[in-house]
């Protein structure tokens, strides 16, 4: 069992121009509410020959996913990419849909999947797959980012299909959310086999968070876990949060000694089956829209409790 959670935290917008010239990108940040090709010719000056051209040649990409329609609607915020290379939709057949209606979709997002676009990677995300999909239907679609999952947590991931219903889900998001569930494998056997956990969050220059007593520069977060199964070596947890901060289970557990298997962010545990062992298995929400109820789960990964027999 890991005993190395400072000495962790202590070892470890916009995209910086650097960074994009690397990846033979310009980026920018969407400042208002337009159209794709207005906005190309009102705020980054290019002529409206030279704009069209742009997206003709599908080198327009709108937080990664490739756009080329004129009349496209960004919204402030949108990260705005122009490559130097085509960018080609792709098929989505086999995207992992959960559920889907007219104004949302929600997935089972794969371990190792970002959720959007980061600094170094652009194109291979969950927003990508989904707005390639749903483009697919009608080149007019577009998707919004509800929420998001970690990388290495894979599970249940929404996204809005209007920006009405985006804003109101995010606004109110922990006040609409009823249930957030997460199956976590951990190393070690808990003393407590189940808690709930009150703590305080900061974040570290390395934008790391950890557990502080500091009260009033930091951040609440609760959380609950029970212990389901275990062996000598691993414990598998149900846990439900109650505050939705940065990698809050991961920390919670892991400053209990007891960190998620595959964690080499904040501990070092072992990593049996190559990936973070933790999933979002449980989504209850009310839809601000039609005031229903709405419950998504998934099933436990098989991996997990392969390895906890």
């Amino acid at each position: 069992m890991n005993k190395n959670y400072k000495e962790n935290l202590n070892c470890r917008g916009k995209v910086k121009e650097e960074k994009a010239k690397k990846l033979n990108i310009k980026e920018y940040i969407v400042q208002y509410d337009c159209n794709l090709l207005d906005y190309l010719i009102n705020c980054l000056k290019f002529n409206r020959t030279n704009a069209k051209s742009l997206l003709s040649h599908h080198l327009i990409a709108i937080d990664g996913a490739p756009v080329s329609q004129f009349d496209f609607k960004l919204s402030k915020g949108d990260s705005l990419i122009i490559n130097k290379k085509p960018i080609k939709k792709k098929a989505r057949n086999n995207l992992p849909i959960l559920y889907e209606d007219d104004d949302i979709i929600v997935i089972d997002k794969p371990a190792g999947l970002l959720s959007v676009a980061s600094d170094k990677e652009k194109s291979s995300t969950a927003y990508r797959m989904v707005m390639d999909y749903l483009q697919s239907k009608d080149k007019h679609n577009r998707v919004y980012v509800v929420h998001r999952l970690d990388k290495e947590t894979s599970g249940i991931l929404m996204f809005a299909k209007n920006e009405e219903l985006k804003n109101s889900l995010q606004e109110n998001w922990n006040d609409l959310v009823i249930k957030r569930g997460y199956f976590a494998v951990c190393e070690g056997i808990f003393d407590k086999k189940e808690d709930h956990i009150i703590n305080y969050l900061k974040m570290n220059s390395l934008n790391l968070m950890y557990v502080t007593k500091d009260k009033k520069n930091s951040q609440r977060c609760i959380t609950d876990y029970k212990v389901i199964k275990e062996n000598k070596d691993y414990s598998l947890l149900d846990v439900h949060i109650f505050t939705g901060r940065k990698n809050q289970i991961r920390v919670t557990l892991g400053s209990l000694g007891h960190y998620v298997l595959g964690d080499d962010k904040y501990g070092e545990p072992e990593n049996p089956i190559k990936r973070l062992c933790l999933h979002a298995y449980e989504l209850v929400l009310r839809n601000p829209k039609t005031k229903k109820i709405m419950e998504f789960r998934t099933v436990l990964p098989k991996e997990f409790g392969d390895i906890v027999k």
